[in-house]
């Protein structure tokens, strides 16, 4: 029998000449979680691994979210504005919303900088997010750049207030608001203090963000349930395992959801 479910396109408000665009999709039947994928820097809502993931959840009739940061898709602003205490607020708003549409808990899949914002908003939030699925995750999100410059190349970024990121699949200005604000969210505090179920996908031939970061991370994470998945031939984006992944965060939330969190297997 062919599941009944609405989507949406959205337009959340933020003020004055701000706004965040997004998808959603809800099964007729209301539900107290959704899940929700953050896609990173220069990216948007509606990539490859979205449409991935909404697939899984749409064969599991689950609600799915998926919004543009401001400064990236359809959303208002400019990529060289954003901060990280802006991507937050964006989290913030979209929790909001879905709020509104009966959501209590959360089920968080960010990408590379969205990863980075899933654990932060998770970290802030612990008892909405009922866990983690982090791809290539940028922990070290804002300060991984800044800890490569020179005092010199420091200053030039701060008297220009943008430097720009080229890679194979960026070409765009990262904000001085990012350096900024790195004291506000150190490293070490997720390290210490993130205690929510999370698994990890990462690949060992990531030219921008080194699978070591995560290895790191699992090694040194005080949380009781984490575990990595390494793709000994995945680079960054990992969309040629965007099934696998997309299969694997969905039975991992099944587990958290319908079963004893204390006795979940993450993978």
């Amino acid at each position: 029998m062919t599941k009944t479910r609405s989507s949406e396109l959205v337009r959340l408000e933020l003020g004055h000449t701000k706004w965040l665009e997004g998808d959603c999709s809800f099964p007729a039947d209301r539900s107290d979680f959704a899940v929700a994928y953050i896609h990173g820097f220069g990216s948007i809502r509606d990539g490859e691994k979205a449409k991935a993931l909404a697939v899984s959840c749409a064969n599991r009739n689950w609600p799915f979210a998926a919004f543009d940061f401001r400064g990236h898709g359809k959303s208002s602003g400019r990529m060289r504005d954003v901060r990280p205490s802006q991507l937050l607020e964006d989290l913030e708003a979209i929790r909001g919303f879905l709020t509104g549409r009966g959501v209590q808990r959360l089920c968080l899949v960010g990408s590379s900088m969205g990863g980075w914002a899933a654990a932060w908003f998770t970290l802030q939030h612990p008892k909405t997010t009922v866990g983690c699925a982090l791809i290539a995750p940028a922990l070290r999100f804002p300060s991984a750049r800044w800890d490569r410059l020179t005092p010199e190349e420091r200053e030039e970024w701060r008297r220009n207030g943008a430097v720009r990121i080229t890679n194979e699949w960026v070409d765009a200005e990262l904000g001085y608001g990012v350096a900024e604000e790195i004291p506000q969210f150190p490293h070490e505090l997720l390290v210490e203090a993130m205690n929510t179920p999370t698994l990890i996908f990462h690949g060992l031939q990531d030219a921008i963000v080194p699978a070591a970061q995560s290895i790191t991370f699992t090694q040194q994470a005080k949380m009781r349930h984490i575990d990595l998945h390494v793709f000994k031939d995945g680079d960054h984006r990992l969309t040629s395992r965007r099934y696998e992944i997309a299969e694997a965060a969905c039975n991992f939330f099944d587990r958290l959801l319908h079963g004893n969190p204390d006795e979940v297997q993450l993978v």
